[in-house]
Formats: C-alpha cells, sequence, structure tokens
C-alpha cells in the first residue's frame, strides 16, 4: 500500500505541522507515506522533513510567491506523480480540487480521502461554489473531519454524502512536549528577567487568527508582562507597525519562524491562542500540554476544546483578555488548576492514537 499525503506547502500552520510529525510515525508502522506539496520557498516545516529522510518529497512549484500554489498546470504534474499511488491522502483548498481533476485525468486509478480541517471556509459560505463542491467531495471515498462539529457541519452541507463523513480528531506528541526542556527567560530575550511574566503564542499571522487583539490586550496588563508570537504570515507586518505605533516594543516581541516550539512552550507562565475560528488547533492542544494555562477565545474549534479545562475570554475583546490573563497571575490555587485541568485534556489527543485510526481508515479504503 503506497500512500501519498497532498498538502498546498509546508509553510506554518497546523494542518502544514501535523504533516511534518505524522510522517515519520506512519513509517515506524511499516506504511509507506510520501509527501507532495504545490508550492514551497525553503519553508521550514519541509526543510526539518527533509532531514529526518523518511519519505520522498515532491516539489510542484518554487518560487518566492504563495499564490503559485494556484497554478492550474499543477493538476498535470499531480496526475504523473499520482498514478505511482494506491491512496492519496488530501489536506487543504486548493489542492483539493486539483487533485480530484488529475485523478480524472489518470482514469480514477487512485483512492482519495480528504481531511477537513476547519469549521468554515469561503467556499462553504457560497451559493456558486455549492454545485461545485458537491462534486468535488462526490470524488473522495472518505472525509475525514477532525471534530463532531465539523462532522455537523458537513452533514448538513453534503446531505446526499453523509456516509463518507468519519471523525478522526487531530493529535500531538504530547510525550515530546512533556519532556521538553525549558529555556531560562533571559535567553528568549535579553532585556527579560525572571520575575517578568511571560506570554506566548503560537500560530500563522493570517487574520484568522488575530494576534492584533491579543496584541492590544497588553496595553491593560502590567509593564512586566511579556508576549512573544511565533509564526509569519500576511498580517505580520500590520501587527508590528501597531506595536511601534502603541510603544510596545518592550512588551511584545516576535520570534519568527521557530523549530523548537516544545522548548518555548515549556518557558511560559501562559499560552494564549486568539482566533475567530478554529477546526481542532494542535495549537491549542500543545498549548495546553505544556503545563501552564491555556487562554483561548470562545469561539467554534476552540471552545469544545478547551471549556471547562482552560480559560476562555470574548473574541476580539482585548479588556477581557487582558482581566482573565491577571486573573490567573493572581490567583496561584486557581492558576495551578488550570494547568492540571489543561494537560488532562491534551492526554484525550495524543498523536498515537489519531496515527493508529488514520492506519485503520487507509486499509479499510484500500481492500474495499
Amino acid at each position: 500500500m503506497k500512500i501519498l499525503q497532498i498538502i498546498n506547502s509546508l509553510a506554518t500552520g497546523g494542518a502544514e505541522k501535523l504533516i511534518l510529525d505524522t510522517i515519520p510515525l506512519y513509517v515506524q508502522q511499516g506504511i509507506q507515506v510520501d509527501v507532495l506539496l504545490l508550492w514551497d520557498n525553503d519553508c521550514m516545516f519541509t526543510n526539518e522533513l527533509q532531514k529526518l529522510n523518511c519519505s520522498k518529497i515532491y516539489i510542484l512549484k518554487k518560487s518566492s510567491n504563495y499564490k503559485d500554489i494556484y497554478q492550474l498546470s499543477h493538476v498535470f504534474k499531480i496526475a504523473k506523480i499520482l498514478k505511482n499511488y494506491d491512496l492519496a491522502h488530501v489536506h487543504l483548498f486548493p489542492a483539493q480540487y486539483f487533485v480530484v481533476f488529475a485523478n480524472i485525468l489518470n482514469g480514477n486509478s487512485c483512492k482519495l480521502l480528504f481531511t477537513e480541517h476547519n469549521t468554515t471556509n469561503k467556499r462553504i459560505q457560497s451559493k456558486f461554489f455549492k454545485p461545485i463542491e458537491r462534486f468535488i467531495y462526490k470524488r473522495y471515498a472518505k472525509l475525514i473531519c477532525i471534530s463532531d462539529e465539523i462532522k455537523g457541519i458537513y452533514s448538513e452541507y453534503l446531505k446526499n454524502q453523509k456516509e463518507k463523513l468519519i471523525v478522526i480528531q487531530n493529535g500531538v506528541s504530547i510525550e515530546t512536549i512533556i519532556n521538553a526542556k525549558p529555556y531560562d527567560k533571559v535567553v528568549l530575550n535579553t532585556n527579560c528577567v525572571k520575575s517578568d511574566v511571560f506570554l506566548l503564542q503560537v500560530a500563522a499571522f493570517r487574520p484568522q487568527k488575530d494576534q492584533i487583539t491579543l496584541i492590544k490586550s497588553m496595553k491593560y496588563l502590567p509593564h512586566n508582562y511579556k508576549l512573544f508570537l511565533v509564526g509569519d504570515g500576511v498580517n505580520k507586518k500590520m501587527c508590528e507597525d501597531y506595536v511601534i505605533h502603541e510603544n510596545l516594543n518592550n512588551k511584545v516581541y516576535f520570534l519568527g519562524q521557530r523549530a523548537d516550539i516544545p522548548r518555548l512552550l515549556k518557558s511560559v507562565d501562559i499560552v494564549v491562542l486568539s482566533s475567530h475560528y478554529e477546526g481542532l488547533s494542535l495549537s491549542s492542544i500543545e498549548g495546553m500540554s505544556s503545563g501552564v494555562p491555556f487562554v483561548a477565545s470562545e469561539v467554534p474549534g476552540l471552545k469544545e476544546i478547551v471549556e471547562h479545562h482552560g480559560v476562555l475570554f470574548k473574541e476580539g475583546d482585548e479588556q477581557d483578555l487582558a482581566d482573565k490573563i491577571n486573573q490567573l497571575m493572581l490567583d496561584k490555587t486557581y492558576y495551578l488548576k488550570m494547568a492540571t485541568s489543561c494537560l488532562e485534556r491534551a492526554k484525550q489527543f495524543d498523536i498515537k492514537n489519531m496515527i493508529a485510526k488514520h492506519i485503520a481508515l487507509y486499509k479499510k479504503i484500500y481492500e474495499a
């Protein structure tokens, strides 16, 4: 059984990180899994996967322009590669569309499955796309929903294809994070001291992730509270400009893309994720694995994971976020209770459980 994982790129993101983390684990289980990327620009996750030397990595386009993922010529390139595999596991749009048309060119010789990572997107909200979407989804043997909420949404959206929907929750390597060695605070920034309170958000700088609300919350927190933002993306420059304009340079620090996320998570006092929506956020599970409290916006894809375990704040409300952070640091009993509860919740999403379910599904589809 030869399997090909197909995704737009391995730029920063939850689905992209999932590819990096899972490929070696499939190989350990004796399953050959290779990777096809529509685009790459020396991305950190791509480099990390290449270092592992555990699978073939096909890159259709190398350039500095991320929009090159949308080149229609990718369909023909995918078709040439796809015919050598028994099963393709696809993630994200436009790879979701391109693979279907590539497989049609090959006489539908490869069995397809797709993972839906988010609760919403522009296409699902468009009447124009609805018939196109139904055509595309019909070509997949299974649609993996990473949460019950996503399954509910797509059961309504794809009323005649409900039998294809299956829930397999994403997972993270809990053990890796628990065993990570923290940095001394001065290592993260020489302007900081041990008594400073460190906050961390790990997320691509996309509108969805709403870093600006977290940055604004720093205006309501004491001077010794320091925010570290990991990631890159289209909204980063806007956030950097805001920090300069509001004179928050001594409170907000941009770390860029990092390969040492487990160590960073273990080095801070609170982990935050301020998003407008999520699917099943790997960043939230990683944050909850860190042994410190996790604070998140009360939105779909986060509320289901965090409620009754971590701390939720009103979406887009920087004052409420600041109040929730301050409450944690002023009440040590509450702080420890939230930290313990978050870790116990995270253990339910260990990546080993996800791998076992994926492999069982691969075998079932392959043998059908």
